[in-house]
């Protein structure tokens, strides 16, 4: 197996990628902004697992470089995961289109642009799985986070559309949804540690996800039973909290 890893900076997916090493002896594409975690990362990953693993620079939002970065692949990934996010700020997006555009290239546009490129080559191959880390934040929007919440909720429904398109041509679409999670786009935050998952965890829900042929997952899982309760509110009680 050739597993590509887009956003591979990624706490969760940098524990996603031992795993797969591990378990099922995959050679690692790394691509991210920053390469030289990559380095450090893939010679961990080649020396302790004896798998092959290389490293790429890839921007999500150089939406003119993702034909060419995909085309120098060689040979051409099995399965890709997708990591890469911006949490961004709300209070300054709200202020600044800047921003807003920010957190909305990079959370959907730039997966939009690559995931099509992979999509055509694994439909035509009649083979490969995308497994892409949206968040539960797309599932409702709140005041804290509606602009965040936007993009990921499009990239939610875009996933369940492609699941869909793909399913016929033998190619698996899984979407992660995870709550708040202890990595660096969170470190800072005011977040209660009850619910914060370390990236371990989620990276050990992916894996298991995949192995059991789930198209969609929460993590950890008790975010499927929070989620639920937040929808199903009305909206007349749901926009007097303060979420």
């Amino acid at each position: 197996m050739n597993l590509l890893i887009l956003g591979a900076n990624s706490d969760v997916v940098q524990e996603l990628a031992k795993i797969f090493a591990q378990h099922e002896h995959a050679n690692i594409y790394m691509a991210s902004r920053d390469l030289d975690l990559l380095e450090k990362s893939c010679t961990d990953i080649k020396i302790r697992y004896k798998v092959e693993a290389e490293y790429f620079p890839f921007d999500a939002i150089d939406y003119e470089s993702h034909r060419g970065f995909y085309a120098k692949l060689d040979p051409k990934p099995d399965g890709i995961v997708l990591a890469f996010g911006y949490l961004g700020d709300q209070q300054l997006a709200q202020q600044d289109f800047q921003e807003a555009r920010k957190i909305m290239e990079t959370n959907f546009l730039g997966a939009v642009s690559i995931l099509e490129i992979i999509a055509a080559d694994f439909a035509r191959r009649n083979h490969g799985f995308i497994i892409a880390l949206s968040s539960v934040a797309g599932e409702r929007g709140r005041q804290s986070n509606y602009i965040y919440g936007a993009a990921k909720g499009a990239l939610t429904i875009y996933l369940s559309g492609l699941r869909n398109r793909l399913h016929k041509k033998n190619v698996r679409v899984m979407t992660v949804l995870p709550g708040m999670i202890r990595t660096k786009m969170t470190d800072g935050l005011d977040l209660s540690d009850k619910l914060l998952a370390e990236p371990e965890e989620v990276a050990q829900d992916i894996y298991n996800g995949f192995k059991k042929g789930k198209d969609i997952i929460y993590s950890k899982w008790y975010w499927k039973l929070i989620m639920t309760v937040i929808k199903m509110m009305p909206e007349r009680v749901f926009k007097r909290m303060q979420l």
